[in-house]
């Protein structure tokens, strides 16, 4: 695990820790009719899935076209890529397979329509895709804000009786297919390593998006 990749799970773990501390996991996770024990366990498995990468397939890319840095960053703190002219293509587990599986229970346990489900996908996938941005060296990253506020707001217009759950299906796999489905042309010119979908930059909007949209919607 890169240095950076601790920081964000410390980041979320506390994240994590603060939201049940005011009680508002309990209250965004009502909204989708889950348990306690089960909105914990869901959260938790995503946080840990976060750190595995399923491999799919391998494909050639172009290298970085400089050398890179990360200003935000400490020296320290940035990443050690290994770069060998191709690219491991993977799906994140913690932000690809357990939000899809988890949007795929909810659509068969709420009266949402497909033109809906389409429409609110559609939607925040192309303001991800708007907003996200292929890192030289590292892969597609976008603002952390962006999807839950657009998921939110597309929920409430499309279905306010059941915008709770229409705002985490719109919002995790609108940011899947628009930060990382859609960007895949990009993949080649980025120099990366491993590209993971529903990983690295887009972990955390996922992750964030999956909260933060329910609560709002």
């Amino acid at each position: 695990m890169t240095p950076s990749s601790i920081i964000f799970f410390i980041f979320a773990l506390t994240f994590l820790v603060a939201f049940i501390q005011v009680g508002l996991l309990t209250i965004a996770f009502e909204k989708l009719g889950l348990s306690q024990e089960s909105a914990f366990l869901l959260l938790f498995s995503s946080l840990m899935g976060s750190m595995v990468n399923l491999p799919l397939f391998r494909m050639r890319s172009d290298p970085p076209s400089r050398a890179q840095n990360y200003p935000i960053m400490p020296r320290w703190l940035q990443p050690k890529l290994e770069y060998n002219g191709r690219t491991l293509i993977a799906v994140n587990v913690g932000g690809g397979v357990i939000p899809i599986l988890f949007s795929l229970y909810l659509m068969q346990h709420n009266p949402i329509g497909l033109l809906e489900i389409l429409l609110g996908v559609g939607g925040v996938g192309t303001i991800s895709y708007l907003f996200s941005r292929p890192i030289p060296g590292v892969g597609i990253g976008m603002p952390i804000l962006i999807a839950p506020l657009a998921a939110a707001l597309v929920a409430l217009v499309l279905n306010p009786e059941q915008s709770a759950p229409l705002a985490y299906i719109s919002g995790t796999l609108g940011v899947l297919i628009g930060a990382d489905l859609m960007r895949f042309s990009d993949i080649r010119r980025l120099g990366a390593p491993l590209a993971s979908i529903g990983g690295a930059g887009t972990f955390d909007g996922i992750f964030i998006t999956g909260i933060v949209a329910v609560l709002l919607a």
